[in-house]
């Protein structure tokens, strides 16, 4: 059976006046002490006797003492208001400056491109914030997982949750080993796709995922067969450098093997683009100190990194000096 429940309003007030009187044992004082009048002291005292419906204290000429029912209340009254204020103050406290405990959810594949490059710097940077990762493809409810944001790609986060961009938007590259491409030979069109091994992504609603490629701006879809079905991006990545088949994989992910010569891209003309990665949160008043730290931390590591890129890509593409 429901039950009826109502908040009595100003169930607080008059306490603090309380606690002040009965430690100065003094109205003029406690008024002072508290930055108000001494009849404005009195008439929260009278407000709150009324509540509680009996007399707190015993008032002379010379002095003011506790009833025993001012004792009983106060007793009680005055451990939990100071337990109110200290939580109060604590909550403030997260609400000035970035401290406290982090809870971020995010894909496996995001750490190593996207956070492990910035949690040792961030960390230094901000000593009193803990991080928590909690890494998996699953796509939850952050609000109802006490979570304080996600990091997803950007088609895959909800219209209601405010979304801030931490990386440009990328390719989904086609890659293989070199071993593997020697003994399977270099795919040309998107139907050859159909005769290689593929390592194959697993949604987390159940569902394989097809190869998205765009052929002069027309979006295709491939549904492709292989050894393999990963749920993470890690996996799919570890398998294609055993030369077990081919992987559509983010750039970000794949860059430095294909630099080195480990991965080889294939058809680079119907390589599709993503979005790109975003963090998201419930909404703009929900931000506090801790995550909008972050969230600039990141993204200026990001930038930076961005920058090295392409002033390396300028430096190779420029000719030499000559001496």
């Amino acid at each position: 059976m429901k039950r009826n429940f109502t908040i009595r309003q100003g169930a607080l007030d008059g306490v603090a006046a309380a606690l002040a009187v009965a430690g100065h044992r003094s109205f003029r004082k406690a008024a002072a002490d508290l930055g108000v009048t001494p009849s404005a002291m009195s008439q929260a005292i009278r407000s709150l006797e009324a509540r509680v419906g009996a007399a707190l204290f015993i008032r002379t000429t010379r002095s003011v003492g506790l009833t025993e029912a001012g004792e009983r209340f106060l007793s009680r009254a005055k451990p939990a208001f100071e337990e109110l204020v200290a939580a109060s103050a604590a909550a403030r406290d997260l609400g000035q400056r970035p401290t406290g405990l982090l809870r971020l959810s995010v894909p496996r594949a995001v750490v190593p491109i996207l956070l492990e490059p910035v949690i040792a710097s961030f960390c230094r940077a901000y000593p009193e914030v803990e991080i928590e990762i909690a890494a998996s493809e699953e796509l939850i409810d952050i609000a109802k997982e006490g979570f304080d944001a996600g990091i997803r790609f950007g088609q895959l986060i909800a219209a209601d949750m405010v979304a801030v961009r931490l990386s440009p938007p990328f390719r989904m590259l086609i890659v293989g080993s070199p071993a593997y491409l020697a003994r399977a030979g270099r795919p040309a069109r998107p139907d050859d796709l159909r005769s290689h091994a593929c390592v194959r992504f697993r949604r987390s609603n159940g569902a394989l995922a097809l190869w998205q490629l765009n052929d002069n701006s027309r979006r295709i879809e491939v549904a492709v067969t292989g050894p393999l079905i990963a749920h993470d991006f890690a996996t799919m990545l570890t398998a294609t450098l055993e030369d077990m088949g081919l992987a559509q994989l983010p750039e970000p992910m794949v860059r430095e093997h294909l630099s080195a010569g480990r991965l080889v891209s294939v058809l680079e003309g119907y390589v599709p683009t993503a979005p790109g990665m975003f963090l998201y949160h419930p909404g703009r008043r929900q931000v506090l100190p801790k995550l909008r730290a972050f969230i600039d931390h990141v993204k200026s590591q990001s930038d930076a990194a961005r920058r090295t890129r392409v002033d390396a890509a300028e430096r190779r593409a420029s000719p030499r000096k000559r001496r």
